[in-house]
């Protein structure tokens, strides 16, 4: 292991300060950051995403942000080609991988592989969303249940996207996702890895913290950026991948007056708070995690002594 290059993970929650930490170790660490993060991939959303400012990349530029508009579909799988490409480019130039994000499944599929699974299909997808539409996701979810319940055990009964390609990998394959990972190859990462889970002490400032951010989201104008993505992608809709990052999904809701202001914040709020839960819920199964408070005052003092011991062994 010593003999493989170095990289860095640095996992969290949403709202638990993971580009604040990345950007000031990038100022003293030869470092460069690789975004882990299914929502930043996304062109013109912005606000929504959390996305660093233009100060911020500058000064610490990321790879893998706005490559695609929300019109496309950017799979783990091609995160983790373009993630070794990327790893194996920083590394050439003398530098060491910081590769920060919340999105776990890509952490797991750049570490441990994919299974064998099949490209997306528009006209099974299609037939999924006008069934959704006539009963419901929790119905597919428990459809899902009877097909693949390990599966289904770990998605929440409204995670459209999940439970859609679930159950559109069992259409095309007549097999499970649970059993396609079963048979997947493991693929070594050929890095020595450091792995830095940041997680609250107490879950209800980070519940505040997602608060504030959401209420700070619709203050910067989320509503006016989801205003002008549907003009300028008229094909846009609430089942559009893009639109189903928090905030979006909710936001359009209130544009087409499902929902009332008041209910736009706490539904986006709501809908942040269960992405953190499912993004601690993945941590917490993680192997050799080297566990950060996030609320720590000395968090940043206490992750920079932890990243210098590890580039020095």
């Amino acid at each position: 292991m010593s003999l493989l290059p170095p990289a860095i993970f640095l996992m969290g929650p949403t709202a638990s300060g993971k580009t604040g930490l990345a950007v000031e170790l990038v100022q003293s660490l030869p470092l460069e950051i690789i975004s882990v993060d299914s929502a930043l991939v996304y062109q013109d959303m912005d606000i929504g995403t959390a996305k660093p400012e233009a100060d911020v990349l500058a000064l610490a530029p990321h790879h893998l942000i706005n490559l695609i508009p929300p019109t496309e579909v950017y799979s783990a799988a091609q995160f983790r080609q373009d993630a070794l490409r990327l790893m194996a480019e920083i590394t050439a130039r003398g530098k060491i991988p910081l590769l920060v994000g919340g999105t776990m499944l890509y952490f797991k599929a750049l570490q441990q592989g994919l299974g064998d699974l099949p490209q997306a299909d528009a006209e099974v997808r299609a037939a999924l969303d006008a069934e959704a539409a006539a009963i419901g996701w929790p119905a597919m979810h428990a459809r899902l249940a009877g097909i693949d319940p390990d599966t289904a055990a770990r998605l929440q009964p409204t995670d459209a996207q999940r439970i859609q390609r679930a159950l559109e990998v069992h259409a095309l394959t007549g097999e499970t996702m649970t059993a396609l990972f079963a048979r997947q190859s493991e693929q070594q990462l050929p890095y020595r890895l450091l792995k830095l889970a940041l997680q609250p002490s107490d879950r209800a400032v980070l519940h505040a913290r997602i608060a504030e951010r959401f209420v700070l989201m619709q203050q910067q104008g989320l509503l006016a950026e989801v205003q002008a993505l549907v003009e300028k992608y008229p094909q846009l809709h609430a089942e559009t991948t893009a639109m189903r990052c928090v905030g979006y999904r909710q936001t359009l809701d209130y544009m087409a007056g499902k929902i009332n202001a008041e209910e736009w914040g706490e539904q986006g709020i709501a809908a942040t708070r269960q992405l953190a839960k499912r993004q601690l819920t993945w941590l917490r199964g993680m192997e050799d995690t080297l566990v950060l408070d996030c609320l720590a005052p000395d968090l940043h003092a206490r992750a920079g002594e932890q990243v210098r011991t590890f580039l020095a062994a």
